[in-house]
């Protein structure tokens, strides 16, 4: 979504948000396949209603014994997820070790597996479209209010890893940046709510927030002169998780994407393994686009790829760089097709997507600073160098001073 002036919105949530345990679950399941045979073929459902979590999905397996092994171990995973996440109440979230579990796994259909193909010429695993997006907003191309937002997720979440702190499993965030002419000029609002121990009075909840959190990340001098602030504007909260309200896998892709700063292909990630387009397609996008920013073409960049089910190669693939007078989005997007093999074998081989890493993917969104592009290389800018040169082959003019040409929000604590 393009902003010249106003205002824009983003959000993000906790590991211990009941929609996220959920796909912290699936994905936890999604790896333990993975570990076992790289080639699983995994689509995982998870859902938690107060003492309850239903695990469901079909898989598909080259032994018939990997299929039993996740099988048999699901409801302790289960409970170590959980337990993970920070849950341990009955009375307050859901009590790791005695909340009911049901798993309910079904083999992958004969018919969708034969028409997916093999691993060497991998037909994508469903029909449908997917977007990334990168921006010069955040020195890791991540949109501002969504950046801002999940790092007051994480810096609650850290504190609650070291201990002392009031704070239970689950919260959420919002961030309201203002704009002027196309750039980011200060913050205006911040929502911060978090579940917390019983028995404090609400004022002090209220002022740990804004200490101990949103002072942190959000510094005075950014915020705009009509800045507000909202700690927990409901009250207090000392009821969350499955207890508070119904979890369930794929509710929360705004916020694991870009929280809203472009369009979304509806696919939900957590529980699919590679071979489905929702996600392999979505990492994709994110990895092209980012390379189109860091090359200097594109301020902004938003990539639409669109698959078909069983067909190797792209539909479509579509470049946005939202009215950048500077660059011909029609030869960037004959650029990228001469660098980046979007067929799913070539994401699957070029990300090494059929690895046990998704797991982590739950919280903090799926893209930007917190996923060392080691591990999560979708991430990486490493083909830069051959971008650029395939976009002058097909006759494009680099723009100068490209990394000027929009204006850098103030330091931050995670650019120090």
């Amino acid at each position: 979504m393009s902003i010249r002036q106003g205002s824009f919105t983003s959000e993000s949530v906790s590991a211990g948000h009941p929609d996220k345990v959920c796909d912290r679950i699936s994905d936890a399941v999604l790896d333990r396949f993975l570990s076992l045979d790289p080639g699983a073929r995994v689509a995982c459902e998870t859902l938690a209603a107060d003492g309850k979590i239903v695990v469901a999905g079909e898989f598909g397996t080259v032994e018939r014994g990997h299929f039993d092994a996740v099988q048999e171990g699901a409801v302790k995973l289960v409970r170590e997820t959980l337990c993970d996440v920070g849950y341990g109440a009955s009375d307050r979230d859901i009590d790791p070790q005695r909340c009911a579990i049901e798993v309910w796994f079904n083999h992958q259909s004969e018919e969708i597996a034969a028409g997916l193909g093999d691993e060497a010429v991998l037909g994508a695993g469903d029909q449908g479209m997917m977007f990334g997006y990168a921006t010069r907003e955040t020195p890791a191309l991540t949109p501002l209010a969504w950046t801002l937002a999940t790092d007051l997720v994480e810096r609650a979440t850290r504190l609650r890893r070291v201990g002392g702190t009031p704070l239970r499993a689950d919260g959420k965030s919002q961030v309201t940046v203002r704009y002027a002419d196309g750039a980011p000029v200060g913050v205006q609002a911040v929502v911060l709510s978090w579940q917390h121990e019983p028995g404090i009075d609400i004022t002090e909840i209220r002022r740990y927030l804004e200490r101990e959190i949103v002072d942190a990340i959000v510094p005075r001098g950014v915020r705009t002169p009509e800045f507000r602030l909202y700690c927990n504007p409901a009250g207090s909260w000392t009821i969350g998780g499955p207890k508070g309200d119904t979890g369930l896998t794929g509710r929360k892709i705004i916020a694991d994407t870009y929280g809203g700063s472009c369009p979304h292909g509806g696919g939900a990630f957590s529980g699919k393994d590679p071979s489905k387009v929702d996600r392999s397609g979505a990492y994709a996008a994110r990895w092209v686009a980012k390379h189109i920013v860091a090359a200097g073409l594109a301020s902004r960049c938003t990539v639409q790829i669109a698959y078909a089910i069983g067909v190797a190669e792209p539909v479509s693939i579509a470049i946005d760089t939202h009215d950048d007078d500077a660059v011909g989005a029609a030869v960037i997007e004959r650029a990228v097709r001469e660098v980046f093999d979007l067929s799913p074998t070539g994401i699957i081989r070029d990300l090494d997507l059929r690895r046990p890493i998704y797991a982590a993917t739950a919280a903090l969104g799926h893209f930007g600073r917190w996923r060392d592009p080691a591990v999560y290389r979708w991430e990486r800018t490493d083909r830069v160098d051959a971008l650029r040169c395939a976009y002058l082959h097909q006759g494009g003019r680099l723009p100068r001073e490209a990394a000027a040409r929009t204006q850098r929000f103030p330091v931050f604590e995670w650019e120090r």
